[in-house]
């Protein structure tokens, strides 16, 4: 087992990566103190050999690693990566590429939605994944010759994972599927949540301009606060707490303490003050410039069995073609569709309208229609 712990010697195993047509990519993270992820180890294999990268080595600079993911000559493959990607991102400020997600991959060759690593492990290998080490504290030294292990499995066994995948693409023509998909996990944009645009990842069920405004300019507050001290969002304060503040606004230090969840010292101190000083640029924000969000506009009479049809046309169509539904149509398009044969959405764009959407629109015209018989749906032309 290659243990790197030198800067030296990750530039001679980047080196010798380097020369690969691709490498599979692991990483161990904790998060649960932090922000941002803190990177603990990253495993990485080629066809020829394999290393854990110790990045908390004294000493030890990633800048190797960071140039042989920005190396387009060099496909990286990862197995659900958009945390992985979120890490090297923030760490070196670029995105790898190109990617290849086997859990994507997965799901369009026809394993179901969003399967799990080992499950796809022991279906494509038929060897099982040792367990025992999933909740280690990556971040403690010395690690265990289990523990290591067990973090260099992820990456030996994606070699077999991924050549699987790949020959069932090109098998199928489904290369450039994938391929779209991929695009938006290299997105830089992907990774950065604006400030102000926080608020959007709160459940909040009061829709009136000037209650998200102040529901806006505070989740901004508590989201640049987060990123500086590099703690959970949570830890400065928690969704319910805004979500109050915004329905009744307090304007003070000594009622901003009767928040839940908000105490006199926070209230009084200087996170109070920033804090009331966001939630006064909510209450002054024109009134044009607030937030807008519709209701949710009730189905028209007649959509509603139309949209139980379109989803039994989904699930008949990804069966027949063995694809995840997931990738294909959510059921917000799903009602796009049933209202609007033009809807700009990606299910009536390109492969998606091959697989599904065209069938769609199909049924919609009365031209496509459904029969069952030994116990499967089968779809019948009308036209």
């Amino acid at each position: 087992m290659q243990i790197v712990t030198t800067t030296d010697t990750l530039s001679d195993l980047c080196q010798r990566l380097s020369k690969h047509s691709y490498v599979t990519i692991d990483t161990e993270f904790l998060r649960e103190n932090t922000f941002w992820p803190e990177l603990c180890l990253v495993q990485i294999a080629s066809d020829d050999e394999s290393a854990i990268i110790d990045p908390l080595a004294n000493g030890i600079d990633l800048a190797p690693l960071f140039k042989l993911l920005q190396n387009t000559n060099v496909l990286k493959v990862f197995h659900a990566g958009r945390q992985d990607l979120e890490i090297f991102h923030h760490l070196s400020g670029h995105v790898p590429i190109p990617i290849f997600d086997t859990q994507v991959a997965a799901m369009v060759c026809g394993f179901g939605e969003s399967v799990g690593y080992d499950t796809l492990v022991t279906k494509i290998t038929g060897h099982g994944i040792d367990k025992s080490s999933r909740f280690t504290d990556w971040s403690r030294r010395p690690l265990t010759e289990r523990q290591l292990s067990y973090a260099e499995a992820d990456v030996t066994h994606l070699r077999d994972v991924y050549q699987h995948l790949k020959a069932e693409l090109e098998k199928s023509g489904r290369s450039q599927w994938l391929t779209s998909e991929m695009a938006i996990l290299e997105s830089p944009e992907t990774y950065f949540l604006p400030p102000e645009k926080a608020w959007q990842k709160i459940k909040a069920r009061n829709n009136k301009p000037r209650f998200l405004a102040i529901l806006q300019t505070t989740a901004a507050w508590r989201e640049k606060q987060a990123h500086h001290q590099n703690i959970p969002r949570n830890r400065i304060l928690r969704d319910e707490a805004l979500l109050e503040i915004a329905a009744n606004p307090p304007r003070n230090a000594e009622k901003l303490s009767h928040v839940r969840g908000i105490g006199k010292k926070f209230a009084e101190g200087k996170m109070g003050a920033g804090l009331l000083s966001a939630i006064n640029e909510g209450i002054e924000m024109p009134h044009d410039d607030c937030p807008q969000v519709a209701l949710k506009a009730q189905m028209p009479k007649g959509l509603g069995p139309l949209m139980d049809l379109l989803k039994v046309l989904l699930k008949t169509r990804c069966e027949e073609e063995n694809v995840a539904q997931k990738l294909v149509c959510n059921s917000r398009d799903l009602e796009k569709i049933a209202s609007d044969s033009n809807a700009d959405i990606p299910a009536l764009k390109g492969w998606r309208h091959e697989v599904f959407g065209q069938h769609a629109l199909a049924l919609k015209e009365g031209k496509i229609g459904f029969t069952a018989k030994d116990n499967k749906i089968r779809i019948i032309d009308l036209s």
